[in-house]
């Protein structure tokens, strides 16, 4: 009987992806393709772009467009979703818009701030906040939904200010709702960031692939997709899997007096 509650064994995580590599390097010394280039030659491509300084200055354009967005997007969020979360008339007020903005295509948002506002960096960054927005509102209004009453009533007893009830009562139980809007949103705002490049800015990861498509520069797409991957992936791997386990760790009561 297998044991869904133990590690996995080490080598396990290193099958699949080198042998998707290797069925990829296959695949390119058949075909001969240009349009499928080998994994060597892409890498030669990632290197000389990292060496000339186009890969590291594309990549932070990108990068910081990221981070306001997301920065902006969960700030607004969270209030947005507390404060319909803890008001059921503030939730009968801003849930058509919410269901509204959820429902309209990235694509139709990212074309309106561009036609409205120029094609500026605001305008870029606001597309991608505007569709982040109600992902994270409507995580953290469940939330806010689901506080424990008692723990209202106990701060009501020791006569905690907003800030100490906002601190030592709602971030803890939020905390893993916020969690759960951080690692959607991230996946989301990435893949926003670079339509919003592609469409529309004159540098960044998407505005790159945009030109290498122009020319059919399939190695200098993987390049630079693969360069980007490998950014998300240790974002992951560095901040957001310490920070779910930490918002998990309630579910492990055993663990924390270990």
């Amino acid at each position: 009987m297998s044991n869904l509650s133990g590690r996995p064994p080490v080598w396990s995580y290193w099958v699949v992806l080198p042998l998707f590599v290797l069925i990829w390097a296959l695949a390119a010394w058949l075909l001969e393709s240009p349009l499928l280039p080998t994994p060597l030659s892409v890498l030669d491509t990632l290197v000389a772009e990292a060496v000339s300084g186009e890969l590291w200055r594309h990549l932070g354009a990108t990068l910081s467009r990221v981070i306001v967005a997301f920065v902006l997007a969960m700030l607004l969020g969270t209030a947005i979703g507390i404060a319909m979360g803890r008001s059921k008339t503030t939730n009968a007020l801003f849930d058509p818009m919410l269901v509204l903005l959820l429902n309209l295509p990235a694509l139709v948002t990212i074309i309106l701030m561009y036609v409205w506002f120029g094609l500026v960096e605001v305008a870029a960054v606001m597309a991608v906040v505007i569709n982040k927005v109600p992902n994270v509102a409507v995580t953290v209004r469940e939330g806010a939904r689901s506080l424990d009453h008692r723990l209202e009533d106990m701060a009501t007893v020791y006569d905690f200010t907003r800030w100490q009830r906002f601190r030592e009562v709602w971030v803890p139980q939020l905390f893993p709702y916020l969690m759960a809007a951080t690692r959607g949103g991230l996946a989301l705002i990435w893949k926003i960031v670079l339509v919003v490049e592609l469409l529309g800015r004159s540098n960044g990861i998407g505005f790159q692939l945009h030109m290498a498509f122009q020319v059919f520069d399939v190695a200098a797409i993987l390049a630079y997709s693969l360069a980007f991957i490998a950014v998300v992936q240790l974002i992951e791997l560095a901040i957001l899997q310490p920070l779910e386990r930490r918002s998990s760790r309630w579910r492990q009561p055993e663990a924390a007096h270990a």
